[in-house]
């Protein structure tokens, strides 16, 4: 009896899942060598072995073709079913997108009629007619994205795909990756849309076999990701990336990286994030290269090549759904930028970080001429240059005096940041003293936003009349604090940080103003945090009024111009014009998103040599 002849070429997960093993013969050594050579992230193991990222083996298939025994080479059971998975998928979307090129739409194989009886008899959630239009759309697809705007319910749209694929039987689970801050609206969520609430637990090393939804941060996936590759493997599973401009730097990035390990693994993958190409195309390949490995960098690549962002976006529609902020039928928004003038010492001390002024000495101004560099600093300094000295604690309030002394005619710059407070009052601060106190008179909550911790603790002693509640990074009692500017009628400010609250969190119920102390290069983030208090759900009528404080002569007027390219950018790709009317808000009368670009106006703001 004739052996079985040995693969010359075997193929085979890693044991975390996320890599391939490619195992040869003594005699083909030299072509594996070749082989591996032909993947970015491929690495011999000895003589005989290599491995190679998940992600790029997949989007590099047409590789193995080069293989000097085609027939010899074997692929275990597991790894074969996810390659030709993802060669399926492959075609679907050139099809798609070949549609798209010619000017036609595709025919779904879901329509909004089909969607009712799809979701199965557990679901019992009402939908809006363009959520059932965006869960038709992407129960058409395979894998998919959903770029509706923040608070357009994409939380449900997600539960209810989840919900259809369950009842036909092509998964058991959920993943939900995200913020920490949107996990309130996942367990929500996941009670209410059911007629028997769902197993949700949030992600521990030692998931219960019994969990149906697990939820991680972002910030975990890298350091489990060989547990939540075995979670992913279990069972057939969708995975959600929400808010998955977290992981907009793709490979280059530590989200990025877990995100396209884990997704091969998932039987349908879907993200969501109203915010795709906050700083450029870039992002937007990222995103859908996670949908589907390979293709989607290929097919951003494509489409926007000739510079035509409306043209692009037509092209990549087939790829994704969108439901508008003009389509949620909302009350539109009322938004001001508010000038404000630097007194003469705050002037004096944003100058010198600047460049050198008139009688300052070499070795002060070299010390100053390092901080200006320093983004940071200058978003600081626009509001209070106080901010930049330390003091016994980086939270501690600044020292404000009333009324104010008379500054010295002499004295160093230093000693003259350290005692501004009791010099003078910063003038965005008195801006927003006065927007609370007049939102207040007439029982208005006020929601302030500023980058820094330092200002949100020196307002919440400024404004202790009003109660206000305080969150950020640091906080300990984040949703008591919440909970008590939702609910308590004499608490009629919340003070917090975008970085902290702009994602996964409500207030529209409760609030319908906010002010913006400071923003940083970040138009996604932006975005986000704009959409707290104006989201689907608000009553109509309801006025949402926006305030911006920009310093005149300072570092916030290159921002808001870069914030205002970016969001023009965004309303151009996604065909969308309710983001490009935010770029450019009627100005009223009398790590920071940084690209390269933006570093450029830093550059030129500081009179950097050279540009």
């Amino acid at each position: 009896m004739t052996a079985p002849v040995e693969p010359s070429l075997r193929l085979s997960f890693h044991e975390t899942r996320t890599k391939v093993i490619l195992r040869t013969q003594p005699e083909s050594h030299e072509q594996l060598v070749r082989l591996t050579a032909r993947f970015s992230s491929g690495s011999q193991r000895g003589t005989l072995a290599a491995e190679i990222d998940l992600e790029d083996f997949l989007s590099h298939l047409a590789v193995l073709n080069q293989w000097h025994d085609p027939a010899g080479v074997s692929f275990s059971p597991d790894l074969k079913a996810l390659a030709e998975g993802s060669v399926l998928d492959s075609q679907a979307v050139d099809s798609r997108l070949a549609a798209g090129h010619r000017g036609l739409d595709f025919a779904d194989t879901v329509t909004s009629a089909d969607v009712p009886a799809q979701l199965g008899p557990a679901w019992r959630a009402p939908l809006t007619e363009f959520q059932t239009r965006d869960i038709a759309k992407l129960l058409s697809l395979t894998h998919g994205a959903n770029f509706s705007v923040p608070g357009a319910g994409k939380t449900r749209t997600a539960m209810a795909v989840y919900a259809a694929l369950r009842h036909a039987g092509k998964v058991r689970r959920l993943l939900v990756v995200s913020p920490k801050s949107a996990y309130e609206a996942w367990q929500d969520e996941s009670a209410h849309c059911f007629t028997a609430p769902l197993a949700v637990r949030v992600f521990e090393r030692h998931t219960g076999a019994d969990v149906e939804v697990l939820l991680v941060n972002y910030e975990r996936l890298n350091r489990y990701q060989t547990e939540l590759a075995d979670w992913l493997s279990a069972a057939p599973t969708l995975m959600v990336l929400d808010e998955a401009h977290r992981m907009k730097l793709g490979v280059r990035g530590t989200y990025g990286t877990a995100c396209m390990a884990l997704g091969p693994l998932a039987r349908h993958r879907l993200i969501l994030t109203g915010t795709p190409a906050p700083n450029g195309a870039k992002d937007l390949e990222s995103l859908l290269s996670f949908v589907w490995p390979g293709h989607g960098r290929r097919a951003v690549d494509k489409a926007v090549a000739g510079g035509d962002l409306a043209h692009a976006s037509k092209i990549l529609r087939p790829l994704f759904t969108r439901t508008t902020k003009n389509e949620l039928g909302l009350p539109p928004t009322d938004i001001r930028v508010h000038f404000v003038d630097l007194p003469p010492a705050h002037r004096t001390l944003y100058s010198a970080l600047r460049k050198r002024p008139q009688g300052t000495s070499d070795a002060e101004q070299d010390e100053f001429t390092r901080l200006g560099k320093v983004l940071a600093y200058l978003m600081m300094a626009s509001t209070s240059p106080s901010l930049l000295d330390k003091g016994f604690d980086r939270y501690e309030p600044l020292p404000f005096h009333a009324p104010p002394y008379e500054p010295p005619s002499s004295g160093s710059l230093r000693e003259l940041m350290r005692n501004l407070p009791r010099y003078e009052m910063s003038p965005k601060y008195e801006a927003v003293l006065r927007t609370v106190a007049e939102n207040a008179r007439v029982g208005r909550k006020t929601l302030v936003w500023s980058t820094f911790v330092r200002n949100l603790t020196t307002l919440g002693v400024a404004l202790a009349k009003f109660q206000p509640a305080v969150v950020h990074g640091g906080s300990i009692d984040r949703d008591e604090q919440i909970r008590r500017f939702r609910l308590d009628p004499d608490c009629m400010v919340l003070l917090s940080n975008p970085a902290t609250l702009g994602e996964g969190i409500s207030l529209h119920h409760v609030c319908h103003d906010a002010v913006y102390l400071d923003r940083d290069f970040s138009a996604g983030r932006f975005l986000q945090s704009l959409d707290r208090i104006h989201r689907l759900g608000l009553k109509a009528g309801t006025e949402t009024r926006i305030t911006i404080l920009l310093s005149r002569g300072t570092i916030d007027e290159e921002i808001h111009d870069r914030l205002g390219k970016k969001m023009d950018f965004m309303g151009r790709i996604l065909d969308d014009p309710s983001v490009q009317e935010l770029a450019d808000p009627d100005e009223e009368v009398a790590p920071w998103g940084m690209d390269a670009t933006d570093l450029r106006a830093l550059l030129e703001h500081l009179d950097y040599p050279g540009i």
